[in-house]
């Protein structure tokens, strides 16, 4: 179909080439492109095909993803790259390199290089390539499906993320309904918490590198990614933003000029004593809103132990995680913002919650630090 999103996969293993090439042609919305070996066949075959996303393995014989996307970088392409990692050792390591060399977001493969169990992450690299590639899509004025070309052509998408983004695309965006009655008036900001995840390391990045300085509040994100890949992830922020970025352990302290990142496969939740400084808490307990750490868990949490006094941040992403719970810091008085869907590489996430009437303001991801640090900043 002429208006769906072309795919260009790169893997040097052509199991996993056909695997995907599966799965993307399963997918409404997504069509393969081409298929490439290495990066130097991903070259030549992209002025050719023009595709809108490409899907690349790191570890390739002649040119591996790192050096094919050096060379996508010194030729000014801007095709998105979405990034397949295996699980060994150095992975994180090279997939958060990948990152600042300009790939958009990564999927771990479930098994190492050749995962013939890719399937377990379809949901994951389809709604990437949905988000990314149509994002692209638009920005070059390439017309998209239309909304009654979105359906499903498998039943088993039916109570995946992937089918929730199927149904949005879908509808026409509805009116947000009655917004909850807050239990009390906003207080002084005394935490920031963020929900996050299709598209979240580059808008986290954005977000990140443009807070101020001087912002005082501390900050606990929950962004949803693989476990092994957040510590690598907290530090690859870290260099940019002016604040202190760690991933989350155990009983670290919520302080100020510091952020927090849960950790990949726990749960994050704040505990507030009157007798000690607040903290943060991990967690094995189950998948809530289908993810571990889940934005629902930690706004729950803030909620909670912090009243009044949160701001509440929900941004792209697949599916609804977050979306309950930020109405409950709607509930208790806190503040909440959601991402607009002009700026969202999937506006799944907010839109739920917008909706829902769980969105206070909804703000663009060029605007989103500079609308934290006044709402965190303003006396009350």
């Amino acid at each position: 179909m002429a208006n769906e999103i072309s795919v260009l996969i790169v893997d040097d293993s052509a199991l996993m080439r056909n695997l995907i090439g599966h799965m993307v042609e399963d997918t409404p919305g997504l069509t393969v492109a081409e298929k490439a070996m290495n990066g130097i066949f991903a070259l030549q075959k992209i002025s050719r095909v023009n595709p809108d996303i490409i899907v690349l393995d790191l570890e390739m014989p002649e040119m591996n993803g790192i050096e094919f996307l050096k060379e996508r970088k010194k030729r000014g392409i801007t095709i998105p790259v979405v990034i397949l990692s295996s699980i060994a050792a150095k992975g994180a390591e090279i997939t958060m390199e990948a990152l600042a060399l300009g790939a958009s977001d990564f999927v771990q493969k479930p098994s190492g290089s050749v995962s013939e169990d890719i399937h377990v992450v379809k949901d994951t690299l389809m709604g990437m390539l949905l988000g990314y590639g149509g994002s692209y899509r638009k920005s070059q004025g390439k017309v998209l499906l239309t909304p009654s070309e979105y359906a499903p052509k498998t039943p088993s998408m039916k109570n995946s993320d992937i089918a929730v983004h199927f149904k949005l695309a879908s509808a026409a965006p509805a009116a947000p309904a009655q917004p909850p009655t807050p239990l009390r008036k906003p207080g002084k900001t005394e935490i920031i918490a963020i929900g996050i995840s299709t598209g979240g390391p580059d808008a986290l990045r954005v977000v990140f590198a443009k807070l101020d300085e001087d912002l005082r509040v501390p900050i606990v994100v929950v962004q949803h990614m693989p476990v092994g890949f957040t510590n690598e992830f907290a530090k690859s922020l870290d260099r940019i933003c002016p604040l202190d970025v760690k991933e989350a352990e155990d009983g670290d302290e919520i302080k100020p000029g510091r952020i927090l990142i849960a950790q990949g496969s726990k749960h994050l939740e704040v505990e507030k004593k009157a007798l000690s400084n607040p903290v943060v808490r991990l967690s094995d307990a189950p998948l809530v809103s289908g993810h571990r750490p889940s934005a629902d868990v930690l706004f729950a949490s803030v909620a909670m132990n912090y009243s009044n006094h949160a701001l509440g941040v929900i941004m792209t992403g697949m599916g609804r995680d977050g979306a309950q719970h930020l109405g409950t810091i709607f509930r208790e008085g806190g503040i909440t913002i959601g991402q607009d869907e002009a700026s969202a590489v999937v506006y799944g996430m907010p839109r739920v919650a917008y909706e829902m009437g769980h969105v206070m303001e909804q703000v663009s991801l060029d605007n989103m630090a500079r609308r934290i640090c006044d709402v965190a900043k303003t006396p009350r």
